[in-house]
């Protein structure tokens, strides 16, 4: 009996490994694998001689708010293989369900409010009590849905290429995001026409659609016409539900036909961000005291993932990190500003769609060391302040020698040597990298490239003195950020 019963046991654990390993194989299948590479550029799409710090190239009013849209025919989109988009979200202001063809990273800059991934086949974990104590799903309920988790400023947001997801603004102030989107990884398995965004609801501009290959129209659709929604004259895409028959989509959702022909929303010009008349009412859970103490101690797991199954299912995937916090700071100087990664290691998500961040602090005339990007590009969105930029490529000839500001993009391609100066009023940028572990070398200070090297090779290969070389290795002392201090011989470490 004994014997049967440890069998049992034994063939209940052969089969709960083999569901926990079958879920992280479909897992790696639907999200894409780590080891996947990124699609290959077109021939000479990174030869280039100059780089410009960008800003939007079209901007769509809707009713509730403003979507502003990069050039991505500009050589360094092209080059780095992504799109850029920025969402400014006014108050009670809902951007509407959507999903894309390639997986996206998105930096919430300003204000705080809700954001919500319908992940596929995963159940409706949040339920009202009605419902919980209803067996009828039609009577006495009042909703269930996906979990839904509140952002603030300085969240990075990664969403799976095909994953729909919506935004919500309940904050006094306006919420505003900015994305990138990967259109070179394999997960986008559409032509290389750029991003394509497919609406779940609404009747959204066709501006919205990406515009790769076609010639910059520098579009700021309804700035002139209100806020109305931009006007019944602008041409509409359309959501995805506007071309099929209203008796299939009556008979699919298993309602009438009139309302199957309103959720098309043909006549509705309100945009893809609509004002919600009174405040939106969705399921979220209060934080217990306890669970306030762990999120205030930084989330309980941390450190490197193992990709086992077992510590973060498909369905219970964290999708959302603080990068703002200074207590997560990687490196922090007090007289020159700090550096914060998110990569796959605090935010395994990040494994699948093969993306990663940085946020940069730099305080007044402080200097990011010298450095290139060594297996990604490094498209850098300025949040705050101002400063200079350099930008070098392999020929050793300037790409980019000018200053940024707040709003505007410049991508670092990868290898291109780099090196930044704050302005007056500090410098704080945001850097997406198209590697979910992207690394830089740095060139300058302590644990650096010319550290590593002998003083006698340096001395040889600049034609200079031993002297001059000793004061090249050891006068940088700090690491990563360098404070704005004034030159000296310094001495060896």
């Amino acid at each position: 009996m004994a014997s049967s019963a440890s069998l049992l046991s034994l063939a209940l654990c052969s089969l709960l490994l083999f569901q926990v390993c079958s879920a992280q194989f479909e897992t790696g299948r639907v999200w894409g694998s780590s080891r996947s590479q990124r699609k290959s550029q077109q021939q000479n799409e990174c030869q280039f001689r100059r780089i410009n710090a960008q800003e939007p190239d079209r901007r769509i009013t809707s009713e509730a708010g403003i979507t502003e849209i990069w050039d991505e025919n500009d050589d360094q989109f092209r080059c780095a293989g992504v799109a850029a988009i920025r969402h400014t979200i006014e108050q009670r202001g809902l951007l509407l369900p959507a999903y894309s063809n390639a997986p996206k990273l998105i930096y919430v800059d300003q204000g705080r409010g809700y954001h919500s991934a319908a992940i596929p086949g995963c159940p409706e974990t949040y339920q009202s009590e009605q419902e919980s104590e209803s067996r009828d799903p039609r009577q006495g309920s009042r909703d269930q849905h996906q979990k839904i988790r509140k952002i603030r400023q300085g969240d990075i947001i990664a969403i799976p290429a095909g994953v729909a997801d919506w935004f919500y603004n309940d904050g006094q102030s306006p919420l505003v995001l900015v994305q990138i989107m990967d259109t070179s990884n394999f997960a986008n398995q559409l032509d290389q026409v750029g991003f394509q965004k497919f609406f779940l609801a609404g009747n959204p501009q066709r501006e919205i659609q990406g515009q790769r290959g076609q010639p910059s129209r520098h579009l700021y659709r309804g700035s002139e016409k209100g806020r109305g929604g931009g006007g019944g004259q602008e041409q509409r895409s359309g959501n995805i539900f506007q071309a099929f028959d209203e008796q299939f989509l009556a008979e699919a959702f298993n309602i009438d036909t009139d309302l199957a022909r309103r959720i098309k929303n043909e006549n509705d010009n309100r945009g893809i961000i609509v004002r919600v008349e009174e405040q939106l009412e969705f399921l979220s859970p209060e934080f217990s005291e306890e669970e306030r103490r762990q999120s205030s101690q930084g989330g309980g797991r941390t450190g490197r993932w193992s990709a086992n199954g077992i510590e973060e299912t498909f369905c219970t995937a964290k999708l959302r990190h603080n990068i703002n916090d200074p207590s997560r700071a990687d490196i922090f100087n007090p007289r020159a500003g700090r550096l914060t990664t998110v990569n796959s290691f605090n935010l395994p998500i990040l494994r699948y769609i093969q993306l990663s961040a940085q946020k940069g602090f730099l305080y007044r005339n402080a200097i990011m060391t010298p450095h290139w990007n060594m297996n990604a590009h490094s498209i850098n969105y300025i949040t705050r302040g101002s400063g200079q930029i350099q930008i070098v490529n392999e020929n050793g000839e300037s790409v980019f020698d000018g200053q940024v500001q707040e709003g505007q993009i410049i991508t670092a391609p990868q290898n291109f040597a780099v090196i930044k100066r704050a302005g007056s009023d500090g410098l704080e940028w945001i850097s997406f990298k198209t590697n979910d572990n992207a690394k830089i070398n740095q060139i300058a200070g302590r644990a650096s490239t010319i550290r590593a090297i002998p003083q006698d090779v340096l001395a040889n290969a600049f034609a200079i003195s031993r002297e001059e070389a000793q004061r090249i290795k050891f006068n940088r002392r700090e690491i990563g950020i360098f404070s704005p201090e004034t030159r000296s011989r310094g001495r060896r470490d």
